[in-house]
């Protein structure tokens, strides 16, 4: 009686190892997803839904452009003697001091006494960059920052991490969808929060990494106080 050889064991010795790579990456995608949802919890929480004016005064404000209301809710806290000065960061080329004293024209003293306006701004790292400028110039050791509620985690990252050695205080604007409705049944509002998430997560990678010594990508130079700032895209981005 001849003997056939045994097929069987070879594609079970190969099926082994592929069922248990696979078991690995399932696992590691798994172990990923639930830390990313938890992390998108923990950075929701950290969203106000009602804005609170702030507790004290501070040495000065600075409101980060690209939602609505902003620019408004920090002339307010202007006035209302909660800073000596006010800067507004990433204000569009082309725009002036006249175009903003337009839509407030409640508010047109303060526009020619008290506000600066910073046009070098591109995006929430170079908005911190340009504040540490403009508070080191005047000697300001606190800061109010106005910016919406959703990008206020990642405007504190990178304010934080410019500015090490200045106390900020949050002042979150809430817009008017995130007080109507839920965020989750709002498909736009859920894609915004989504992204911004993203971002908030590079952001605290990059400045955990140069805080330790890793500067993935360095800050460029800040330009002589009194030069004039390089152009930059018609439109900025949106913080």
């Amino acid at each position: 009686m001849s003997l056939q050889p045994d097929d069987k064991a070879p594609n079970a010795s190969m099926s082994a190892p592929r069922g248990w790579l696979r078991a690995v990456v399932v696992a590691a995608l798994a172990i990923v997803f639930v830390s990313a949802a938890i992390g998108f919890v923990g950075f929701l929480s950290q969203l106000r839904g009602a804005e609170m004016k702030p507790a004290s005064p501070a040495d000065g404000i600075v409101v980060l452009t690209g939602g609505s209301s902003r620019v408004s809710d920090a002339i307010e806290l202007l006035a209302a003697g909660y800073g000596k000065r006010l800067l507004i960061s990433g204000v569009h080329p082309t725009s002036a001091a006249s175009d903003i004293s337009r839509s407030l024209p409640d508010n047109q003293s303060l526009l020619s006494c008290c506000v600066d306006l910073d046009h070098s701004a591109i995006n929430t790292r170079s908005n911190a960059a340009e504040t540490r400028r403009w508070a080191h110039e005047r000697g300001f050791k606190s800061l109010i920052v106005v910016t919406s509620n959703y990008h206020m985690p990642r405007a504190i990252v990178e304010l934080s991490h410019a500015m090490p050695d200045m106390t900020l205080v949050p002042f979150a604007v809430v817009g008017d969808k995130w007080r109507d409705e839920p965020w989750w049944t709002n498909g736009a509002t859920l894609r915004l929060l989504l992204s911004e998430y993203v971002k908030y997560v590079a952001a605290e990678v990059r400045v955990r990494l140069a805080d330790a010594g890793l500067e993935l990508a360095p800050e460029p130079d800040e330009p002589p106080t009194g030069s004039i700032a390089p152009p930059r895209p018609a439109t900025a981005q949106t913080n």
